[in-house]
């Protein structure tokens, strides 16, 4: 008879540990839930570390595979740094005099030109890319070798095709290389596609534009060419 008495007794006692694991439980699930919540976290950025670095890969192997097609030497530098002008069209590259890099050295990426060295410190370089409003490049249409000059107009997805008489045969799809002349750039770099031809009734000159053909704001790891002997000095 005294054992239900008991039972009832220590009722309190019994709810009050039952509540104190529940509490501690919870306790313990919210923490388990946090800590699996960071993990997913870590996992979720060494995911994407995982999927940059792939991407990456896949971009050096183009550009390694388009600098075996080079006939110049070359040598792979990375962009450290862009101009903080958004007028202004200029990167600097890690490589400098102390790698043989000179003024006037073409730079290059998988797809097509870039621009070109015009400044060179021991161990970074600024390169002028050719889409700035300063920058001028003799060209040729691959299709048929008419020499044109493209010019930057201050967009990294167009150049301007300047005073192309009206009789010139191009064409939307044209692609245009670099024509040697001035002896800056090396001759047969791929430079642009021409994307738009509009002839005006009346007017001398057509309105031709074209998109460059390297990547110019994703480009990362680009190519320097060397198509001089390097200086004694270097």
């Amino acid at each position: 008879m005294s054992a239900p008495l008991y039972w009832v007794s220590d009722l309190p006692t019994r709810a009050g540990e039952w509540a104190d694991n529940r509490l501690m439980s919870r306790g313990r699930l919210v923490q388990q839930n946090d800590a699996l919540r960071t993990e997913i976290l870590v996992h979720k950025r060494k995911l994407q570390q995982m999927a940059s670095l792939a991407a990456e890969n896949v971009r050096l192997r183009q550009l390694l595979n388009s600098a075996d097609m080079l006939e110049d030497r070359v040598i792979i530098a990375e962009l450290i740094g862009v101009a903080p002008d958004p007028t202004i069209h200029k990167v600097i590259v890690n490589k400098g005099s102390s790698d043989g890099v000179y003024v006037g050295q073409a730079m290059v990426d998988a797809n097509g030109l870039m621009g070109q060295v015009v400044q060179v410190g021991r161990h970074s370089s600024q390169v002028l890319l050719i889409t700035d409003t300063t920058h001028a490049l003799p060209v040729q249409i691959n299709r048929n070798g008419v020499r044109l000059v493209a010019e930057g107009v201050g967009s990294l997805y167009e150049l301007a095709i300047r005073h192309v008489s009206s009789t010139v045969d191009v064409k939307i799809g044209d692609l245009l290389v670099s024509s040697g002349l001035g002896q800056r750039f090396p001759i047969g770099y791929p430079v642009a596609e021409v994307i738009g031809v509009r002839f005006d009734p009346g007017k001398p000159f057509a309105h031709v534009i074209a998109r460059p053909m390297a990547e110019m704001n994703k480009s990362r790891h680009v190519l320097l060419v060397f198509d001089q002997p390097p200086s004694d000095g270097a």
